[in-house]
């Protein structure tokens, strides 16, 4: 992850795990954690829910042992003395060849990460301990470049990459700007068997020709990434995913984001068997009934309610308000350090929308000032144009909001102490959920789930595969 001289979304995922997922071994960093799965690689466990008692407290590399707790730790980043006796589980994600060079850069990189958790009579309770020396809270940010501003033609202003770049030699260009996030996937009522031994790779196609039916007559396309869904049409996995630098911009935000991967009309029954087949869904929405006009079988779904999560902070406009469109921010917060993201609730008041651009790059604000990027170098890198921090007075590249109703049933708390990432998070045992996309732990049964960790990049994720939470009875 990188230090930059502030404080940090796709944006996955806005995107899907692989959408919105991603050579050497580098120091371990801790970024997200994701339950996902590795063909091929079996649990060993102890016997099925079984009972388990207490005693010293080990340090276990396959199973997550949640201790039936006396009292609840407070979910506020600090590691209560309540976890002292809580099993935790070391493991050390590997980011995987899956091929296509789709994780270049990062393939073999592993990052440490210790899980602990608990539970009592109403919620489950996880603390996860993230080794990073860096921390990565700033996505893709705006900052002007002078050497690309070519008067009538362009602006300016780009956005640093969120993941590493190379040239045709394999030698990095540009660090990347992603952030830190944590994930993970649950097998919901037992529906998908191959999570049991594959985990998130039970879901995950990647590389697989389609049929494209956006062309007429359609046309098999290869499949330069990949999508997540499920391989039945009554199989379902719950996905909790959070972007630390977004959990920890303000107290509003202290959630992860609940979302669920489903069937998507599945490969067989549309002739899609990639690029459009995307089972990655916020909870609170589902199939409405209606069918793709364009794909056949895919299903349409409603909408999610809007103003929550985050958007993207990129407009376009017309050089000098006549000219070439071209992409600038929404916001910005005049004279602003660089930072994750713009709160929502500052669009009404230290954020100033952009209504206009000029052939030199200078934006004009609601209020009618301006920002002049050319004058200083605030707006500008100034350091090493790989390793280098960005500028100063980066523009954030999102808008952060509170998540809302099914998205927000996972309390969190994200706190960088210097050496790495404290994360809490606890759900209920069982959620208000009735469109079958939340797991119920009720039940206290063995559960599969995996573990991911990505390091300032978009897509590319390591990954520990195979692990098994148990509750002590």
């Amino acid at each position: 992850m990188r230090q930059t001289n502030t404080r940090t979304f796709d944006q996955s995922l806005n995107n899907t795990i692989m959408k919105s997922f991603g050579l050497k071994i580098r120091p371990a960093f801790l970024i997200s954690i994701s339950v996902l799965g590795y063909v091929g690689y079996f649990v060993s466990c102890t016997q099925k829910d079984q009972i388990l008692t207490t005693g010293p407290v080990p340090v276990n590399t396959t199973n997550l042992i949640s201790m039936k707790a006396t009292t609840a730790p407070t979910i506020d980043g600090a590691i209560d003395q309540v976890w002292d006796k809580a099993e935790k589980l070391s493991v050390a994600p590997t980011v995987p060849d899956p091929g296509n060079g789709l994780f270049a850069g990062y393939i073999g990189e592993q990052y440490n990460v210790t899980l602990r958790s608990m539970y009592d009579a109403n919620n489950i309770y996880f603390l996860a301990e993230i080794t990073d020396p860096t921390q990565s809270i700033i996505v893709s940010p705006w900052y002007f470049n002078p050497a690309l501003n070519v008067a009538g033609k362009t602006t300016g202003w780009q956005k640093e990459p969120s993941s590493r770049t190379y040239d045709i030699n394999g030698v990095l260009t540009r660090q990347g700007f992603g952030e830190d996030k944590l994930a993970m996937l649950w097998n919901i009522n037992t529906s998908t068997p191959k999570f049991i031994t594959q985990t998130c790779y039970s879901s995950c196609h990647v590389f697989t020709p389609y049929l494209d039916y956006s062309k007429t007559p359609a046309v098999m396309n290869a499949n330069a990434s990949g999508n997540h869904y499920t391989n039945g049409q009554n199989e379902k996995i719950d996905m909790w995913w959070g972007r630390l630098g977004y959990i920890s911009r303000d107290v509003s935000l202290n959630l992860l984001d609940d979302n669920y991967q489903d069937w998507a009309g599945g490969p067989t029954y549309s002739d899609v068997t990639g690029g459009n087949s995307n089972g990655r869904h916020v909870d609170g929405i589902y199939p409405n009934g209606t069918f793709s006009s364009t794909w056949p079988g895919r299903p349409n779904y409603t909408v999610s309610p809007p103003k929550q999560g985050e958007f993207s902070n990129s407009q376009n406009l017309k050089l000098d308000g006549t000219g070439l469109s071209v992409a600038v921010p929404i916001w910005v917060v005049p004279n602003a350090p660089s930072t994750g993201f713009i709160m929502a609730s500052d669009t009404t008041g230290t954020a100033k929308k952009v209504i206009g651009v000029s052939s030199a790059g200078v934006l004009t604000l609601s209020d009618n000032s301006t920002v002049d990027p050319t004058v200083g170098t605030d707006y500008q890198r100034t350091g090493d144009a790989v390793n280098g921090p960005t500028a100063a007075k980066a523009v954030p590249a999102y808008v952060a909001l509170p998540l809302l109703n099914e998205r927000a049933d996972i309390s969190s708390v994200a706190v960088y102490n210097g050496t790495g990432w404290v994360v809490e998070f606890k759900r209920a045992l069982k959620t208000g959920d009735v469109l079958n996309q939340d797991i119920d732990f009720t039940g206290l049964n063995d559960q599969p789930f995996g573990v991911a960790v990505w390091n300032q990049s978009n897509n590319q994720h390591g990954i520990q595969p195979n692990l098994l939470l148990q509750f002590q009875k």
